[in-house]
């Protein structure tokens, strides 16, 4: 297995903060020459502080994956540096934590815009070179909630569940021109993307604390911080399995970083879909008849 591919250009979204920093300064620190795009200019103008600081070969750029205009004034700055886009680490992400019921439109919108239309904007101005050269390699962030679905995470999962398809069908497209496709799918790891998280849901707190859903809410919190308690993974370990997606060739197609999201896909893997569900509703304390009857009647006002 060929491990040697230290000198390419890697370019990485959402590189500013949790995963996509970690991953960027490791793969630096590798020898990678790395363009770390994100949107904050607060947030890059520290990253940059880092990479001088540590004299790593890197640079920061604004790049918003939503808007097709940032994103090409983001490739014409790699063209001038003299660098072409050999990786790229589609890591730019948000998560909504609400319920279907209750998200309002431009929100699960604005949740696919930059989970699945962001990736595949960037995507589709890399390929071009990509395929004229012969080579390269798209690594996809994606998630365990990717594969397995969670109360409240209806939007999040939805959007990781297209990424998976799109990623899984462009695999099969591209592998004629000798372009790897790869997907990383972490579970729980401690990152800023956890209090944006928080930060998007505030306008429906109330709603959540007081509505329908506000059993379903309170029992999703009790298990959540159970089962995350005591996490030790770090966006650092996440950083150096991202490394080997890079390295190794042939990659995998999927890569599972933390150790309780491989037992839960083996779990998938394993155990009848009826079982699987009953343990989940388990797990969140989810039964019919325990809601307050008040609460059934309380529903969120069309916006």
């Amino acid at each position: 297995m060929n491990t040697e591919r230290t000198g390419e250009t890697v370019l990485v979204t959402g590189a500013t903060s949790g995963l996509g920093k970690a991953a960027a300064i490791h793969l630096a620190e590798q020898g990678y020459q790395v363009f770390a795009a994100g949107r904050s200019g607060e947030r890059r103008a520290a990253l940059q502080a880092t990479a001088r600081e540590r004299r790593l070969p890197l640079t920061t750029m604004e790049m918003d994956v939503r808007d097709d205009e940032s994103i090409d004034r983001a490739m014409a700055q790699i063209e001038e540096a003299g660098a072409q886009v050999d990786v790229l680490i589609n890591n730019a992400g948000v998560a909504y934590v609400v319920p279907v019921e209750e998200i309002r439109m431009a929100d699960l919108r604005e949740q696919f815009e930059i989970n699945v239309f962001g990736a595949v904007r960037v995507t589709q101005r890399v390929l071009p070179k990509m395929r004229a050269r012969g080579r390269g390699r798209i690594i996809n962030m994606s998630s365990l909630a990717g594969r397995l679905a969670f109360p409240l995470f209806g939007a999040y999962s939805g959007s990781k569940f297209a990424l998976e398809g799109m990623t899984d069908a462009l695999r099969l497209e591209v592998y004629p021109f000798g372009i790897d496709v790869v997907l990383i799918e972490p579970g729980y790891i401690p990152t800023a993307m956890e209090q944006t998280a928080i930060e998007l849901g505030s306008s429906y707190r109330e709603n959540l604390e007081r509505g329908p859903y506000a059993e379903v809410y309170r029992n999703f919190i009790r298990a959540w911080r159970r089962g995350t308690s005591g996490t030790r993974t770090s966006a650092e370990d996440c950083a150096r399995v991202i490394l080997r997606a890079v390295r190794e060739t042939p990659p995998r197609t999927r890569y599972t970083v933390t150790p309780g999201s491989q037992l839960m896909l083996w779990g998938k893997r394993l155990l009848p879909e009826r079982l699987r569900e009953r343990l989940m509703r388990r797990t969140f304390n989810l039964r019919r008849g325990n809601l307050r009857r008040g609460n059934l009647k309380r529903g969120n006002p069309r916006r």
